[in-house]
């Protein structure tokens, strides 16, 4: 009697994708490599559609890890090792049952086969016992432990809890206008909201490609809070400023629509490409120039500098839930002594009676407010220019201290910001 051919696990469909997708969680959580970064590595030869799964699964299990972990310790007598490759299996699994609405049989159908031996039917059993609970994952997920013992230590107890409504909730869609002069005329074609001038909030359902005005180049998508950066430096009048770190040059774009002359700087060729095509495409120039900042200086002192340091990005933890699961102490110490050091570079290069903003999407503290106060005692020739509230967005107000703080509380009844901080600092005179 013949046997039936044994099925390789590459002939189940949809099994490439969970595979992909466990090499993409192995990549950020034991490597530590950031999500969008460690995707095209991981979905290397997939499909666009196979790819966006792979990202959709890979993500929800980071937004969810804390609470698919309790479930899975809640139906095994022995704890699984936090490293182990069924651990990780069962969350794939779990994920796509629990969140992302794929039947149960399908879910395990391709989970299964990345798992061989007594794993394989321990990874059955589990997610059998889970499943037929019928179980539903928390409202608001919950956030990882060491994360919100972070946090609250800088910023209190209800800094956490705002932080994990807001990671319940989708983030908006903010867009930038290149003619601030049109917010009314864009705020009802785009059937949107608008907190400040030359900022729209879209719809949840607006598909960006789709709307009018982006083809041609009328505005851009950016974070409200992001945008607060340029909009400390008001109208150019023709002066000259350096964009640091620069790409995919959403500022770029808000400064010389602003009236500036912009040397946009980025170490980073792929992402200046980006940069380049969104300049095309709304009709704004700007001098692109590829190079390493510990490098690279001016010809000459320009008249103000926007510097959107490299940092952490705990700030867009809710549109990158794998920084909570990456980013940690020595992290955010290796970034903060990057950000010193540009900031303190940055600022030789600027003209007596010059701005510069000092700008990091973190909810740290040693990425922004220890950051600036180091710089201001190091470098007296600085002061801290304060934001007035007539600059920034409705909802949002500059602190005591004179600089911008938005939070997961920031605009929280209108769908919140990322988080940011955000400082002007002007050099003396003489």
């Amino acid at each position: 009697m013949s046997r039936r051919p044994a099925i390789r696990p590459d002939d189940v469909p949809g099994f490439p994708a969970r595979r992909a997708a466990l090499r993409l969680l192995d990549a950020v959580l034991r490597r530590g490599d950031p999500l969008e970064l460690a995707l095209h590595g991981a979905a290397q030869g997939l499909a666009p559609a196979d790819r966006a799964l792979v990202h959709a699964i890979a993500a929800e299990v980071l937004r969810h890890l804390p609470d698919l972990d309790a479930l899975i310790d809640g139906a095994t007598q022995q704890k699984l090792p936090d490293d182990a490759k069924a651990r990780m299996v069962l969350r794939i699994a779990l994920v796509q049952a629990l969140v992302l609405d794929t039947p149960p049989h399908a879910a395990i159908a391709t989970a299964l086969p990345l798992v061989d031996g007594g794993p394989r039917k321990l990874v059955h059993g589990v997610f059998g016992t889970v499943t037929r609970g019928a179980p539903a994952l928390p409202v608001p997920p919950t956030l990882p432990a060491p994360i919100v013992d972070r946090w609250a230590a800088q910023w209190g107890e209800a800094m956490p809890q705002a932080a994990a409504a807001a990671y319940a909730v989708r983030p908006p869609i903010d867009i930038s206008l290149r003619d601030a002069g049109d917010t009314a005329k864009w705020t009802t074609a785009l059937h949107g909201a608008s907190f400040a001038p030359g900022h729209v909030r879209l719809p949840d359902t607006a598909v960006i490609p789709d709307l009018p005005g982006f083809a041609d180049g009328a505005w851009w998508v950016q974070d409200i809070a992001a945008s607060c950066a340029a909009r400390l430096l008001g109208p150019g009048e023709g002066g000259h400023v350096l964009d640091l770190c620069a790409a995919p040059g959403g500022k770029t774009m808000q400064l010389a629509a602003a009236g500036w002359r912009v040397t946009a700087i980025d170490q980073s060729k792929k992402r200046l490409e980006r940069l380049t095509e969104n300049l095309a495409r709304t009709a704004l120039s700007a001098d692109v120039v590829a190079a390493d900042l510990r490098q690279w200086q001016p010809d000459a002192p320009v008249d103000a500098i926007l510097l959107d340091a490299p940092c952490t990005a705990t700030g867009i933890y809710r549109r990158h839930p794998d920084v909570l699961h990456r980013i940690g102490p020595r992290q955010i110490s290796e970034m903060a002594e990057l950000q010193g050091a540009l900031l303190a570079r940055a600022a030789g290069w600027l003209k007596p009676g010059g701005r510069i903003i000092y700008a990091t999407c973190s909810l740290e503290r040693a990425e922004g407010e220890e950051q600036v106060a180091r710089f201001l005692a190091d470098h007296p020739a600085f002061a801290i220019m304060p934001a007035q509230a007539a600059e920034l967005p409705e909802g949002m107000a500059p602190a005591p201290q004179g600089w911008l703080r938005t939070l997961p509380d920031t605009l929280t009844d209108r769908g919140g910001a990322d988080g940011f901080f955000i400082a002007r600092l002007a050099k003396a005179t003489n």
